[in-house]
Formats: C-alpha cells, structure tokens, sequence
C-alpha cells in the first residue's frame, strides 16, 4: 500500500494544494514502513493541477492530509485516492497511526484558498 503526505519539513502542511512536497510511504504487508519517496509539488494551487493522477499512476491509494478545499477532495477520490484529512504533526508518525487504525478523516473542507495553521508539536488527526 503506498500513502501520500502533502509535506512541509518533515510535518504534514496544513493545506494541500500549496505544499512543498508530496511525501509518499510504501507500507508492506505487515503494515510497517517499507520505503519512502518525494515528490515535488506541482506550482499552482494542488486541485488545478494532474497531481491526483500522478499520485494514482504511483499506486498511492490513501491521502493523509491537513485540509483541502472540495474540489481536491473529489478530484482525489475520482482518481481512486481515499483522503484522511484533519492530520497533523511529524509525517512518518502519522502514517504509523494511520497503519494501526488510529486515524479518521475530520470530514471538514476548507472553504478558500487560505493558509490555516494548524497544530504543529507532535502527531495528531482525529482519532
């Protein structure tokens, strides 16, 4: 299975679309982190650009992700891409909580295209 992390340092960016990088985890099968890659984010705002079928032709299957506006919500899940949003923290500590089921998506979108601060000391989504 492999998850993405829009990715700022080495903590989730709070908003999708305007992250420096996309981290993605290939997990194996025993759900422990196996091998990670970067990707650098497209310029632009996230939902205009093709880094949902990117991340679908790198067999990313899960988003873990702080917020996104509704149109990167639905481009993402149209490309088979299932978003966990409301995550925060260090990045390799999310996709560990994640991997032992700790983490549910907050069901809440950003409304515009704004810089939203969110927690950064530890890891955290809505558990």
């Amino acid at each position: 299975m492999k998850v993405a992390v829009p990715t700022r340092g080495n903590s989730v960016d709070s908003h999708f679309g305007h992250c420096e990088q996309y981290t993605i985890f290939t997990l194996d099968t025993d759900k422990k982190i196996s091998s990670r890659e970067i990707l650098p984010s497209p310029v632009g705002c996230g939902c205009k650009s093709d880094i949902a079928s990117v991340l679908q032709q790198k067999g990313v299957s899960v988003m873990l992700a702080g917020n996104m506006g509704g149109g990167a919500y639905n481009i993402l899940n149209y490309h088979g891409i299932k978003v966990i949003r409301g995550c925060s923290g260090d990045i390799t500590k999310v996709v560990e909580d994640y991997a032992l089921g700790r983490i549910s998506d907050s069901e809440e979108s950003c409304h515009a295209h704004e810089h939203h601060q969110h927690g950064e000391h530890g890891s955290s989504c809505n558990h």
